[in-house]
């Protein structure tokens, strides 16, 4: 074979040589390397009960914020299933509606953020009344919820904003009303729920969940039945409250399970 003819075989064994490496190192890249999936968080509204006939609150924009930054930066908005004003009184007793739903990489989050507009009211037996804001930088710096949940690729996770209706409304005056919002926030993952039956409707009976400091309340509906959602694990008694000449009694002992919800059966009143 001639010098010539050995070069050019060497060099084309070494081209070869290189082609194999480099398809062995894409193939290799290529096969450790995982779409990086999302997980969809949805958040609703709910509310605890008040003796109003609306408490109508103006949503302008809901923002999440995906890292422990103590500073304002890094909030993402949320594309609101609809912005504007929400009758809270609506979403009382378990009820609730989808505020936002969105993918979102796996991941920490820390913080949900409401900002509110300036058209916020109040109805005090048929009349409507103006419902200013504790104070008015609420409007640009919004109402922060500490939520710290780690987002898992391909699960959905479900966070409620929980609104305390009576006590976030303060009466400074015979017709001037201010919102000071009590909220909390819950999700499906890091609470149970409590449901039962009060009777009878004449008593106009309040449930309450009661553990240690902690009560949770709600009104029943017209035929006595009743859920109090975001309830801790653990456990648990439930205080069925009446009013017109109608007594109280107590349910003892009740397990709240993690995304599971305790029945504390039917409790009936008597006068």
């Amino acid at each position: 074979m001639l010098l010539s003819d050995k070069k050019n075989t060497a060099m084309k064994t070494k081209s070869i040589l290189w082609l194999v490496c480099a398809l062995t190192i894409t193939i290799s890249f290529s096969s450790c390397k995982k779409d990086k999936g999302n997980a969809r968080l949805s958040v609703y509204l709910t509310d605890a009960p008040a003796d109003y006939d609306a408490v109508n609150i103006d949503i302008v924009k809901l923002q999440i914020k995906t890292n422990d930054d103590p500073s304002d930066n890094g909030w993402q908005e949320l594309t609101l299933s609809k912005a504007g004003v929400y009758n809270l009184l609506d979403f009382r007793n378990g009820m609730d509606t989808l505020l936002s739903s969105v993918e979102l990489p796996g991941g920490k989050v820390s913080q949900l953020r409401m900002i509110l507009g300036s058209n916020n009211s109040i109805v005090v037996n048929g009349s409507s009344l103006p419902l200013s804001l504790e104070t008015p930088s609420a409007q640009q710096s919004g109402l922060k919820f500490n939520i710290h949940a780690d987002l898992v690729e391909g699960v959905t996770y479900k966070v409620w904003i929980d609104f305390d209706a009576a006590r976030s409304i303060v009466k400074t005056g015979s017709s001037n009303y201010i919102l000071k919002p009590v909220v909390r926030t819950f999700t499906e993952a890091t609470s149970g729920a409590i449901k039962g039956i009060a009777l009878p409707a004449a008593a106009a009976p309040a449930a309450s969940a009661i553990s240690g400091t902690d009560t949770l309340s709600t009104i029943p509906d017209a035929n006595g039945n009743y859920l109090i959602r975001g309830v801790p694990a653990g456990i648990w008694k439930v205080w069925v409250d009446g009013s017109n000449g109608y007594g109280d009694t107590t349910i003892n002992n009740l397990n709240v399970v993690l995304g599971q919800v305790t029945d504390a059966g039917t409790a009936t009143l008597k006068q």
